[in-house]
């Protein structure tokens, strides 16, 4: 298989404050979907896109994961003191990423049909992107909430602030990492920069060819097993 040509970070750090009492001993990363750790899900998705190159952060209950990943060959971002939000894990974890851009995955999502990165590796235009972030419209995802996240143009472009957000961002992206070095701050979200991005006309969206189930609360898990259950035999 040749190799995927971008690191990938896996966000696993977060505190799971939405599934509640299944994050009061284990981290969110650490619940069974399938009989199967949520992360490795994540991990799975690398392996089969040809990843080279892992790295995972961690704070909540972070010994649990390191434990779990310990013999997989994947890099640990520690963030012990305090968690650093999305863009500021990444920023934290890019001296063990290396320059370029990065490929990145939630590690609370389930996803079926094709490769989520390797549909956003043939789409990738370094020329005219600093992000491209997977997509599915908002009718189209489980377990989700009422509301979207972008528009997509019909150019490739994403959007959003003005009504009419219609398509969500399922947990997967390719980003340059420029501006994250750039930023000052130690703590802060993608969100951020998705809007820095936004305004100079670089973040695109693909929209997934698959399903996807949103494993962020705990009625989230029965669906994404169904979902799972269906691609098997579908």
């Amino acid at each position: 298989m040749p190799g995927f040509p971008f690191p990938l970070m896996i966000f696993a750090a977060g505190f799971g404050t939405r599934m509640r009492e299944l994050t009061k001993d284990r981290p969110k990363p650490l619940i069974p979907v399938a009989g199967r750790p949520l992360i490795d899900h994540a991990l799975e998705v690398g392996i089969q896109a040809g990843v080279q190159r892992t790295v995972v952060n961690t704070h909540y209950k972070a010994e649990q994961i390191e434990a779990h990943l310990a013999p997989l060959g994947v890099t640990i971002s520690h963030e012990r003191e305090q968690i650093l939000d999305t863009g500021g894990g990444l920023k934290a974890a890019l001296p063990l990423l290396g320059d370029g851009p990065v490929a990145i995955l939630n590690s609370d999502g389930i996803w079926t049909g094709a490769n989520p990165l390797t549909q956003l590796s043939a789409a990738w235009d370094p020329d005219r992107m600093e992000a491209l972030l997977l997509l599915l419209p908002l009718a189209r995802t489980r377990a989700h909430g009422p509301k979207g996240d972008f528009r997509l143009g019909a150019d490739g472009r994403i959007s959003r602030g003005e009504g009419g957000e219609d398509h969500v961002y399922i947990g997967a992206q390719i980003l340059t990492t420029g501006r994250i070095a750039a930023t000052p701050e130690a703590v802060f979200g993608l969100n951020r920069t998705w809007t820095e991005m936004i305004a100079a006309g670089t973040a695109f969206g693909l929209v997934h060819d698959g399903e996807w189930c949103d494993v962020g609360h705990p009625e989230g898990i029965a669906e994404a097993e169904r979902l799972i259950q269906s691609a098997r035999h579908g």
